[in-house]
C-alpha cells in the first residue's frame, strides 16, 4: 500500500472548458484544435520543435491532460503521475527565449514565464526547461526555476 502526502485543502478550480474552437492557451492565437490540441490528441503528430513542445505542455497543464504530459516527459525524469494543484489556474504563457531545439538538433532549451492565479493571488513561474529527442520526438527532460 502506498501512502499519499496530505496537502492543505484548497478550493478546487475546475479545468477551463477549452474546445477545439477556443483560443489556444499557449498564446499563439490559433484555435486550440489546430494548435496544441492536435498534439494532445495525436492527430497532428508530435511537436516539431522544443518551443512548440513547451507550448503544448503548458496547454496540457491548463486543460489537465495528464496522459500527454507523461508521454512527452523523458523516461529518465518522468514521474509516476502529474500532481495537479486543484487551486491553480494557469493564466498565460510568455516564451522569453529558446536555444537549439529545431529539426537540426538533439537538445534544446526554452525559457518561459507562466502566469497563474492560486487561491485568488496572482503569481508567475519562470523556468529554463531542457528538452531532448527521445525515439525521434521532443520530450521535456527537466528545468531550473529562476527568479
Amino acid at each position: 500500500m502506498s501512502r499519499r502526502k496530505t496537502r492543505p485543502r484548497t478550493t478546487a478550480v475546475p479545468a477551463p472548458a477549452v474546445t477545439a474552437e477556443s483560443p489556444c492557451p499557449c498564446g499563439l492565437g490559433a484555435p486550440y484544435g489546430a494548435c496544441c490540441g492536435r498534439f494532445h490528441t495525436g492527430a497532428g503528430g508530435t511537436a516539431p520543435t522544443a518551443e512548440l513542445l513547451m507550448r503544448s505542455r503548458y496547454s496540457a497543464f491548463v486543460v489537465r491532460d495528464e496522459g500527454y504530459l507523461l508521454r512527452t516527459w523523458a523516461p529518465e525524469t518522468r514521474p509516476g503521475e502529474v500532481d495537479f494543484d486543484p487551486g491553480m489556474r494557469w493564466a498565460g504563457l510568455e516564451i522569453e527565449g529558446a536555444t537549439e531545439g529545431t529539426a537540426f538538433h538533439q537538445r534544446g532549451t526554452v525559457t518561459f514565464t507562466a502566469r497563474y492565479v492560486h487561491g485568488g493571488e496572482p503569481g508567475a513561474l519562470r523556468e529554463r526547461s531542457r528538452f531532448a529527442r527521445h525515439e525521434g520526438a521532443w520530450v521535456y527532460v527537466d528545468g531550473d526555476v529562476t527568479e
